[in-house]
């Protein structure tokens, strides 16, 4: 929809649960066949073929037997309305063979620009059936089946993972979200393998080739289909009814721990039934550990694929594992409902399905594990990113325009995944629990099993809460950017004469239609000694006056987002910044002191603090921060502020005590195992002195113990990246020895990943040249070493390799998966910090005018961030 259209007055009117009825000739696209068959799915497209099909059903049979394709057949049952035009559906795959419509070749069909197009006179009005046979590729990367080769095994494994767009990829299909259908699925799979797809499954009899077939899906959405195949070792829980099948690797079957992730899933399973109102909306549940895997999950109905890297623990994981693997469990299990149930009509709302989904995985955490302080987790996992990226001029709206769902990849990012969140829970505080919860309920059963807008969600909210929301979605959803909120207060005769909370756009950005953002916020006035006072407080405008305030005693700081409800940059005034900064560490409660550290870091970044000041004031205070949440932030701050922001030669006086603080916090009885080992992480990545670098080896050769035993795998090879980063000599026999002592299935992996890191143009040379043109690399595997190849300490070495990286940005939109653009250029762009590459980059757009919106917002978002690098360093040279 375009913009105008997506300002219409919210609906209060209860929409009606039957399915529309199919328009007449006059709602089907008057644009031609050939303009409707351009690469892609255009919205036009979507549109029209949604106005007249329905009742769509997909028979879908493929043999993957052999190594690197796989052939398949295809039926495809829909319903067509009266006059609907040619039908044209979607395939982009290698090879099409014979098309048959209702029972009859169809030779004069047209495969072309990735749409095969039937001929109207071919159709009937009513019921109608099209047969097509295909091949579809398999390969480690850039294909619609991802193959995983286990060294440690010699296994092969097979998975799919089609979303925003793919399913015309492995497949001819309607791809578009709002066409869902019913599946039927039969997989061919060599003997000894197990299959699993989004319907309860059986084999048949063994033989050089079992058939597998799959029962039919409830209505889902193409992007939701899925399969995955392999010699995989299986866990099966059938407790209070809902039976789960855990799937994973044989080579990893000794590491994983099936009892504790079946047990989180159907935790979250129960608990939302009970939240929503809705019982579980589909036939089967289960879950699946996939190696290579791009993503942290994906919800695919009854078949959840995880990151078997970020689900199996080598070595006892940190409360930050624990959470963040809780956390995606939390995220998937949600979108079963927000986003599988009712899906987003198209992919511009894709905010709907992954906003929601990590606001109630917040909420689950909340009430599934107390004590574990949810909020607090769910504010520094989401605030700092979302805001970080908020405000650079590549900041999109939460609803982001998608003319064509080629595009749907450069969606996904932090807007979507953190900053809706963020808002959601700000919604929720405006509207209250109960309303808000009998809101989401209103809305999942009116829409179960169909299609929604944001629209449509807001409606719901503000029928149960009697809330306008116009406002919150013109000012949060529709617009980009956010709000800076700051502080003045106005103490006279040690009371408060005025306190005022100010807004402003965090950047001025091309057609911002202005306004303020409304908002209900908590501001505390802190007194100590438990005296302190605090206001609610709701945005009237620009200027929002605390009358309430007027005439207390003045306080020793005020914070103006208390709680975390609001959603801005909240500024400490002057006074309240210099005591936060000097007493930070003495408040008690967890999510305030999370976000006055975070207050503070603002500060950093706004230019109004020294970095070295906020790097003192951490060292200050990490060797009593018991609270590893807390903690893991602010060394990744320090180290920033250290390595980063400050100059080279302020930051390397610094980097002896900064090795000192970690190695103490390694062996300091009076923190948890997860804060200590947090500490070892840190110093295993950070250490860049002679005596941090002997430290290291001492690690590596196990004269140097952790916790009483030699340290293990993941930290060997976390130590082994390092060293190498830092020009220890031999660098391939390093990694050789490694690689030899590791002979579990990462252990290819993590080699790969090193030798990223080695410190030689030639080795550059050699890696950059693989990373997007060998077709036997894992896309995971070519981030992940992404990220080594751009060590800032080799800057000098990878500003030759920046251009090179951008110019291939748009070959890499098209080619890879949905989250390999954002850290492609993040590695790239955010390996450096020098004035030298920030004008590399901003000469690349200056001779790119014509590069497409969504990938030169994806470079803004970085180049923004190197600016600001750029300006806080230049500003620190000067100060003593």
């Amino acid at each position: 929809m375009n913009r105008r259209h997506a300002l219409l007055p919210l609906v209060l009117a209860p929409l009606s649960l039957a399915a529309p009825a199919l328009a007449g000739q006059a709602a089907v696209s008057a644009a031609p066949p050939s303009a409707l068959m351009q690469p892609g799915v255009s919205a036009e497209l979507a549109r029209s073929r949604a106005a007249t099909l329905r009742d769509v059903r997909y028979g879908l049979e493929l043999d993957v037997t052999a190594a690197d394709s796989a052939p398949g057949r295809v039926q495809v049952d829909v319903v067509r309305a009266p006059g609907a035009g040619d039908l044209i559906l979607d395939f982009r795959g290698p090879v099409l063979g014979a098309v048959s419509v209702n029972g009859a070749p169809a030779p004069d069909a047209e495969w072309r620009n990735g749409h095969i197009r039937i001929p109207a006179a071919r159709l009937r009005t009513g019921q109608n059936t099209v047969t097509a046979a295909f091949t579809a590729r398999i390969a480690p990367a850039g294909a619609s089946i991802i193959r995983a080769d286990d060294t440690a095994d010699q296994s092969r494994y097979l998975y799919t993972l089609l979303v925003p767009a793919d399913a015309n990829q492995l497949f001819p299909s309607f791809d578009q979200p709002d066409l869902k259908a019913r599946f039927r699925v039969a997989i061919t799979a060599p003997a000894g393998w197990k299959v699993l797809a989004n319907g309860p499954g059986s084999p048949e009899p063994a033989g050089a080739a079992r058939r597998w077939t799959f029962a039919e899906t409830e209505p889902i959405s193409t992007y939701l289909a899925a399969f995955a195949a392999g010699p995989w070792r299986t866990w099966t829980s059938d407790q209070d009814g809902l039976p789960i099948t855990l799937y994973a690797r044989a080579s990893r079957a000794g590491e994983v721990d099936a009892d504790t992730l079946m047990q989180a899933n159907r935790r979250a399973v129960r608990w939302l039934e009970g939240y929503f109102g809705v019982p579980f909306p589909f036939a089967k549940f289960d879950m699946l550990l996939a190696p290579a895997f791009p993503f942290g999950g994906m919800e695919h109905v009854g078949a959840v694929f995880y990151n078997e890297s970020q689900f199996v623990f080598r070595e006892a994981p940190t409360l930050n594992q624990q959470i963040g693997r809780k956390s995606t469990i939390y995220h998937e299990v949600a979108h079963q409902w927000f986003g599988d149930l009712v899906t987003m009509r198209w992919f511009d709302d894709l905010w709907l399905k992954e906003g929601f989904s990590t606001y109630m995985a917040a909420r689950i955490q909340d009430e599934l594990d107390p004590g574990s302080e949810a909020w607090k987790s769910f504010y520094l996992r989401n605030k700092p990113l979302a805001y970080a990226t908020d405000q650079t001029s590549g900041t999109t709206p939460v609803w982001q325009d998608l003319p064509n769902l080629d595009l749907a990849k450069s969606n996904y990012g932090p807007i979507v995944y953190n900053k809706a969140p963020a808002i959601l829970k700000q919604l929720n505080f405006m509207v209250g629990d109960s309303a808000f919860r009998a809101g989401l309920t209103l809305f999942l059963k009116r829409h179960a099993y169909g299609n929604a807008t944001w629209r449509d969600l807001l409606a719901a909210v503000q029928q149960t809460s009697g809330t306008s929301l116009e406002r919150f979605g013109e000012q949060y959803i529709l617009r980009a950017g956010m709000p800076v909120v700051e502080t003045r207060v106005d103490v006279r005769g040690g009371r408060i004469h005025g306190l005022t909370l100010h807004q402003r756009p965090a950047r001025d950005l091309p057609g911002d239609p202005g306004g303020w953002w409304p908002g209900r916020v908590l501001v505390r006035l802190a007194y100590g000694g438990g005296r302190d006072t605090v206001i609610p407080v709701s945005f009237t405008g620009p200027v929002t006056e605390v009358r309430e305030a007027a005439g207390l005693p003045a306080p020793e700081y005020v914070w103006s987002n208390e709680g975390d409800y609001g959603y801005g940059l909240f500024l400490l005034d002057s006074a309240s910044a210099r005591h936060v900064a000097a007493n930070v560490g003495r408040e008690r409660d967890g999510l305030r002191r999370a976000m006055l550290w975070g207050a503070l870091w603002d500060e950093v970044r706004e230019g109004r603090m020294d970095p070295a000041a906020y790097a003192a004031t951490a060292l200050r205070e990490l060797p009593a921060e018991a609270d590893e949440q807390i903690a893991g932030l602010n060394m990744g701050r320090a180290w920033t502020a250290i390595s980063t922001y400050l100059p080279d030669a302020r930051g390397a006086a610094l980097s002896a005590e900064w090795e000192r603080l970690l190695l103490a916090r390694t062996t300091d009885a009076r923190l948890g195992y997860g804060a200590r080992k947090a500490s070892l992480d840190w110093l295993a990545g950070t250490a860049r002195t002679e005596e941090g670098r002997a430290v290291l080896r001492e690690y590596l050769a196990g004269t140097r113990t952790f916790d009483g035993a030699a340290v293990r795998q993941p930290t060997r090879w976390s130590i082994v990246e390092r060293l190498v980063s830092l020009g220890e000599p031999d660098p391939a026999r390093l990694i050789a020895a490694e690689a030899a002592r590791d002979t579990s299935a990462e252990s290819p992996r993590r080699a790969f990943v090193a030798q990223g890191a080695v410190p030689s143009a030639a080795a550059k040379a050699e890696l950059f040249g693989r990373f997007l043109d060998d077709p036997a690399l894992n896309e995971e595997w070519v981030t992940a070493a992404a990220g080594t190849f751009n060590a800032p300490q080799q800057s000098e070495l990878t500003l030759p390799f920046l251009r090179r990286s951008l110019d291939r940005l748009v070959w890499i939109r098209d080619n890879r998966r949905i989250f390999f653009l954002p850290r492609w250029i993040a590695s790239f762009v955010g390996g450096q910090s020098s004035p030298e590459a920030l004008a590399f980059v901003d000469r690349y757009l200056a001779e790119n005018p014509d590069l497409p919106l969504d990938v030169r917002r994806k470079v803004l978002q970085s180049r923004d961030e190197l600016e600001r690098t750029v300006r806080i360093r230049a500003a620190a040279t000067g100060v003593r």
